[in-house]
């Protein structure tokens, strides 16, 4: 099981939580977009760098 840090408690809690079950911080939300936009970004810049 994959787990992760709460930035608060510093408690490990699983990583597909919304909220660690010790203190009730609330990771925030990434948006799809965000992620999308970064490997496209990576992509041109790797296109630059081989042409």
């Amino acid at each position: 099981m994959k787990t992760k840090e709460c930035p608060s408690c510093a408690m490990e809690v699983d990583a597909k939580a919304k909220v660690c079950p010790i203190c009730q911080f609330e990771f925030p939300k990434r948006s799809p977009w965000i992620t999308w936009m970064a490997i496209f970004l990576v992509i041109i810049w790797l296109l630059s760098y081989i042409l």
